[in-house]
């Protein structure tokens, strides 16, 4: 690409940097502490400098920022606290240095509005003997600086889906060398990424996290669409968690949440499956509510009863079905036990916020 048109793009030379990091950095070790914002959907993020490497987050030292220009606080009372949560390897960076994933909380000390990991961990803990386990599926969209949708023809449309699901080929997929060189910084950081794949949309994809247990289901999707995001930042793409980019004859993106319980996994455990079950159809309106940062507001747009989802208005459930609310793998039913999938979060729902009111249904009775 000319320099000319990089730097109209606002982009760089990304090789420029090599030289510079691998500089000695002494014994000094760089902590970027990562949170999200007053949007519930975006992260932010700033380097503190530590004399030693940290083995936890509890050795790290509790950090501010300015919430005024992230939605979070007044101007006049702008201070906002970073508490260090969860630590990971920085594959941006590289050495000694780490990724901090925080969680937030106002002048006085308590959790701001977006601060939905608080209530989530308590949850998760006092469901901790039935082990819930998660495995979300975070799809996305790739986009070009201008918001339109990589590949796609500037002045018209991709062919119609059907080709392009785990689709090979430059006709088929676009975007992969994006694709491939997140996977490898969530395997490098630590994250428990399992697989990803094309989508069925054109510049659409799909990757799995998990199976994690409690709280760092949470912490491991947060700390995965930061790689996604930084990653898609150094190619000078846009990685969207938009649950509709494109209207029309086009698929949507959601977050498919995986779970099962100690007692859905154990031999027998499809009755344990179908409990659940039963549990999540009494309680669809919360967990719509929940399923995205607009309360209901973005899955509107998707969940439509097209496009493999389910209507925003009705539950159910079925075996195999990727139109329904709740799929039982058919895998599952074969075997006996295993685990449920709940079609229904949204791409850019707050992995917290799901699993914490999943648990609070099949597992706490709330």
């Amino acid at each position: 690409m000319p320099s000319f048109m990089m730097s109209s793009l606002g982009g760089t030379d990304k090789s420029v940097l090599s030289k510079y990091l691998t500089l000695p950095q002494g014994s000094k070790t760089q902590c970027m502490y990562i949170w999200i914002d007053g949007t519930g959907e975006f992260l932010r993020a700033k380097t503190k400098t530590v004399d030693e490497v940290p083995k936890s987050p509890k050795e790290l030292p509790i950090w501010n920022f300015d919430g005024s220009s992230t939605y979070q606080a007044e101007g006049s009372n702008s201070d906002v606290y970073l508490y260090p949560r969860a630590l990971y390897e920085d594959p941006f960076r590289g050495g000694p240095n780490k990724l901090v994933l925080c969680d937030t909380y106002k002048y006085n000390k308590k959790p701001t509005d977006t601060n939905r990991r608080h209530t989530c961990a308590d949850v998760m803990e006092k469901s901790k003997e039935q082990e819930p386990w998660f495995g979300i599926e975070q799809e996305y969209t790739l986009l070009d600086i201008d918001g339109h949708p990589l590949g796609w023809p500037k002045n018209g449309f991709p062919g119609p889906q059907g080709p392009y699901y785990c689709g090979v080929g430059a006709d088929k997929v676009n975007g992969r060398d994006i694709v491939e060189a997140h996977y490898r910084a969530c395997l490098f950081a630590g994250i428990n990424i399992s697989g990803t794949n094309a989508e069925v949309m054109p510049a659409q994809w799909e990757y799995q996290v998990g199976p994690c247990e409690g709280i760092a289901m949470g912490d491991q999707l947060w700390m995965s669409r930061f790689l996604l995001h930084r990653v898609s930042e150094d190619f000078g793409v846009v990685a969207s968690l938009d649950p509709k980019p494109m209207e029309g004859d086009w698929n949507g993106a959601g977050a498919h949440t995986n779970f099962s319980t100690l007692d859905m996994r154990l031999a027998g455990g499809l009755k344990a499956i179908e409990e659940a079950i039963e549990k999540l159809s009494h309680h669809h309106v919360r967990h719509i509510k929940a399923y995205d940062p607009k309360e209901g507001k973005d899955n509107e747009r998707r969940l439509t009863g097209a496009h493999e989802t389910s209507s925003i208005h009705d539950f159910s459930a079925g075996v195999a079905n990727r139109g329904c609310s709740i799929r039982i793998p058919r895998n599952v039913v074969e075997d006996g036990c295993g685990y449920l999938e709940d079609r229904r979060p949204s791409s850019n729902c707050d992995p917290y916020s799901v699993t914490e009111v999943i648990v609070r249904t099949t597992i706490l009775n709330e």
